[in-house]
């Protein structure tokens, strides 16, 4: 016969009581540490670009603009007297900085116009499948990642006046030695090669990507009416490229405005001059000359703007014509 039996619930022991509350509570402050981490960490992940952003960018570019407007020497750099913007109105009637940024355009045009005709004719060849494309692509990104200095004084002797193999060669044919560092277009032109020879198979490699990911539908219509690989070249790859070109063309007209090296290591012992009657010497140079040769940090600091502001300028035409290439496409 069976009996009624009841099921006993077991009473909490000692230590128990308010467990459950407590495991609540601690729920709670993981849970609110987790959305504390969820919101702050990607701020704290990134803080050290901002950090060193301020100060090493920010600040540098704040206090040159401080010292523009101050008298003051490398010597003394705490020692500061107001002049405004009398080091900006001295770059004005400056011959030698008016002769920097001179050069430094024609230097610009020298080097940035065939260093990208060419490093699109390198990419187009790329472009196509080649036996053994990988060690090309490879050999044409040899001379960016050669050092500045190893490269310049190779090309300084190359342009040697005496035992230079390229006043070899022209020997060969007919010509007499050029004096390479001591003329004025000549000058120029060696350091323009110097450039060219550096940056072209950069370009060439970002014009590489973006012809790639041109779609292959378009040559083969191309090719279905009949166009040849040229007139496809024209047509197809040169349209496609025009963002990639603009983008080239600005960040290559930015990097001659700040040219620097070359023309310091192609001059040799003479210094941030820029050649004996400086006909080589950039905006880079004549900053460098006036801040840490002259000791005229002030001047220095004016010059620096002068270049910044040129930089803005580039970067406002490059909005503008990009906003016009954008309308064409959509119109």
């Amino acid at each position: 016969m069976a009996s009624d039996a009841t099921t006993a619930v077991p009473s909490p022991g000692p230590g128990q009581e308010g467990t459950a509350p407590a495991r609540a509570r601690a729920e709670e402050r993981r849970s609110r540490r987790y959305r504390r981490d969820m919101r702050w960490s990607p701020y704290a992940l990134i803080a050290p670009f901002f950090v060193f952003f301020a100060a090493f960018g920010v600040f540098p570019l704040l206090y040159t603009g401080w010292a523009s407007l101050h008298q003051v020497e490398l010597t003394a750099p705490n020692d500061m007297t107001w002049v405004g913007l009398r080091n900006f109105s001295r770059l004005l009637s400056d011959d030698f900085f008016w002769n920097a940024l001179r050069n430094t355009f024609t230097i610009g045009v020298l080097s940035t116009v065939p260093q990208l005709l060419v490093a699109l004719g390198i990419a187009h060849l790329l472009n196509y499948k080649l036996r053994g494309s990988m060690f090309f692509r490879v050999a044409v990104l040899t001379p960016y990642a050669t050092s500045v200095a190893a490269a310049t004084l190779v090309f300084v002797l190359l342009f040697g006046r005496d035992y230079g193999m390229i006043n070899w060669a022209l020997g060969l044919v007919g010509f007499d030695p050029v004096d390479w560092q001591n003329g004025s277009w000549t000058s120029q032109l060696a350091v323009s090669t110097i450039v060219i020879w550096r940056w072209t198979g950069y370009n060439a490699l970002i014009y590489l990507a973006a012809m790639q990911a041109v779609p292959v539908d378009l040559y083969e219509s191309a090719a279905l009416d009949g166009a040849s690989r040229w007139q496809q070249f024209r047509h197809v790859t040169i349209p496609a490229l025009r963002p990639t070109i603009l983008f080239t063309t600005v960040v290559s007209t930015i990097g001659a405005t700040q040219l620097f090296g070359e023309p310091l290591l192609f001059n040799g012992a003479a210094g941030a001059t820029g050649g004996s009657d400086h006909q080589f010497q950039t905006l880079g140079l004549y900053l460098y000359e006036q801040g840490w040769v002259n000791l005229h940090l002030g001047r220095a600091s004016a010059i620096a703007w002068a270049m910044f502001l040129i930089l803005l300028l580039i970067g406002a035409v490059n909005w503008l014509v990009s906003r016009a290439l954008r309308k064409g496409e959509t119109s």
